[in-house]
């Protein structure tokens, strides 16, 4: 443990010691997604305070407690991951049930997203237990908060959050081709040996715009932002862009029948205008993206 993080604990302490943490409660925690500066004060208390502390890998997790200066006993932490979730769920309920207080966190970021989480969170609340958050590092909002999406004038905000696409060929496929149509921003989670199959995959969407995020909070982050159809040759730019965990932004664009109207109206305005100020035009009508009007109105022009 370095000097920082002692000094982190006492600070958690002066911090949060005083609030109230009920016992028989399951403190869902946050914990950083690559960077160990980014836990909470109030996250360092807890898990310093339970009884135990389920997790996807224990061995992960005592990593991570013995870095930040938290000593608990082997026996107190608690295997609970995707293939034993319904029984780690139960351990964690009896443990509850007893009064103790029990934590969980996932190997990265807040639990329950897209990691293991959410049927433990169902079944304490199911035996009438308390759960209660510890807000912290989340790989999606951390993508969210630099990619600058933006919905086109008139077009509802807000995001759609996918996580992981099936690995299946066919369901898979089936899942690009529903998000496709999906005009808000769509947020994916890919690994790195599946991230060329998915920006290929991807190339479909032509002029959208694309985030990928890859590393974030670590030292070799890196975010970027193309043209779906681009993505393939960014990512063959270098060989370290494969590398590390994805988050992958579908930029915002307009509903189909929007584009179909917008396609329209630059039709009519082609013959009449300049190109430029009938794509200005048709956008400021339509709430197309520009950049997606003239790459139409170009192909336009080539078929005259």
């Amino acid at each position: 443990m370095s000097t920082s993080f002692a000094l982190a604990l006492s600070a958690a302490h002066d911090a949060a010691a005083g609030q109230h943490y009920p016992q028989a409660a399951l403190y869902m925690v946050a914990t950083p997604i690559g960077n160990l500066a980014d836990i909470t004060l109030r996250a360092l208390h807890v898990l310093q305070l339970v009884d135990a502390i389920a997790c996807e890998d224990t061995r992960h997790t005592q990593t991570l407690l013995r870095a930040y200066g938290i000593d608990k006993a082997t026996g107190s932490l608690l295997a609970l991951h995707q293939h034993n979730e319904v029984q780690g769920a139960q351990q964690v309920v009896q443990r509850l049930q007893q009064g103790q207080r029990v934590a969980y966190v996932s190997d990265a970021g807040t639990p329950g997203v897209s990691d293991p989480g959410a049927r433990l969170a169902a079944a304490v609340q199911a035996e009438g237990l308390r759960c209660i958050p510890l807000p912290g590092a989340s790989s999606v909002t951390t993508a969210l908060s630099v990619a600058g999406t933006i919905a086109p004038a008139a077009q509802q905000g807000g995001f759609v959050f996918e996580g992981f696409l099936p690995t299946k060929g066919a369901e898979r496929s089936a899942a690009l081709q529903r998000l496709a149509q999906e005009s808000r921003c769509v947020i994916l989670l890919e690994a790195p040996h599946r991230i060329r199959e998915l920006v290929q995959a991807l190339a479909p969407l032509g002029c959208r715009p694309v985030t990928l995020a890859r590393e974030l909070t670590k030292q070799f982050e890196e975010i970027s932002t193309h043209r779906a159809h681009e993505l393939a040759a960014w990512l063959d730019g270098a060989p370290q862009r494969a590398r590390g965990e994805f988050v992958v932004l579908l930029h915002p664009t307009a509903p189909q029948e929007d584009r179909t109207q917008g396609l329209d109206v630059l039709r009519q305005l082609l013959p009449e205008l300049p190109t430029k100020a009938a794509v200005k035009l048709a956008a400021q009508l339509t709430g197309v993206p520009r950049n997606e009007l003239y790459a139409a109105a170009l192909q336009m022009k080539g078929e005259g």
